[in-house]
């Protein structure tokens, strides 16, 4: 059998977040810009296939790479451990306390942040010449669709009031509904090619649907701003990368991480001492 059971599965949930709690501050914030940066650069490559194709469905089937290449490293996304580090302390296992989680979510988000401005400052460098005033035959179709992309999901829940705050909310549910079945693939699927599409399958929905992903939003909307949409960084953070964050806990803790463990994860019983 190439896969765990629900009950291994839950055990190993709980341990992948208990070593996320305990991992030096060094490989958190390590491995969290470099998921940041290949998640990103995987955004910016199925950006770059939509442009030239039209399609957007062939930009969610590639798009997946980058997720599949960071889980693989064990590099860590903010949707990932929101999943995954809550776990450890539920359980009560020594040592992990809620102070570690937020330690961890905190550090992991600032290290997702700076790989993906790395990768916005490189792929917006790309495309304009070193910001000379020249421009690359592409930038045209980035300005046109980032612009469309970037204003509509802000300004455009902002013209919606609090019912445009709460779309976005429940997209970012949704989203990281999609994205953590492909973390925990990642966990329960034994071989390399059972891995693979457990974690593509997944994220190639979320992609296709639109829903909206804390990190991947990290690159797109800081990225469209470079293109010249018209939006500002308060437009980014109040009316889509904070209710997407929330909605990213939700869907990730509240619908894959809980469910899994309260149904799953079984203490072993001692045999009786005759």
């Amino acid at each position: 059998m190439d896969y765990l059971q629900p009950r291994e599965l839950a055990q190993k949930m709980v341990e992948a977040g208990e070593e996320k709690l305990f991992m030096s501050t060094k490989d958190t914030l390590i491995r969290s810009i470099g998921a940041g940066a290949l998640l990103t650069l995987a955004a910016f490559f199925a950006l770059t296939v939509i442009t030239k194709t039209g399609s957007l469905l062939t930009g969610a089937i590639l798009f997946p790479i980058g997720f599949i290449m960071l889980n693989m490293l064990k590099f860590d996304l903010i949707t990932g451990v929101f999943t995954l580090s809550p776990l450890p302390v539920i359980n009560g296992r020594e040592g992990c306390t809620w102070a570690k989680v937020f330690r961890n979510w905190s550090i992991v988000f600032c290290g997702n942040f700076i790989g993906s401005l790395f990768v916005v400052f490189l792929a917006s460098f790309s495309v304009r010449y070193g910001y000379s005033g020249e421009t690359s035959e592409i930038f045209p179709a980035f300005h046109k669709l980032l612009s469309k992309v970037g204003e509509g999901r802000t300004l455009g829940f902002e013209k919606w009031g609090i019912a445009g705050w709460f779309t976005c909310f429940v997209r970012g549910i949704l989203c990281n509904w999609m994205v953590s079945m492909g973390v925990i693939g990642a966990i329960y699927a034994r071989s390399t090619i059972g891995k693979f599409f457990c974690m593509w399958a997944p994220i190639m929905c979320f992609f296709f649907m639109v829903f909206e992903h804390a990190v991947v939003n990290m690159f797109l909307f800081p990225f469209a701003m470079t293109m010249g949409a018209d939006f500002t960084l308060v437009d980014f953070f109040l009316w889509n990368e904070i209710p997407t964050l929330l909605g990213n806990f939700v869907g990730g803790f509240c619908l894959v991480g809980l469910p899994i463990y309260l149904t799953h994860f079984k203490v072993e019983k001692k045999a009786p001492q005759v």
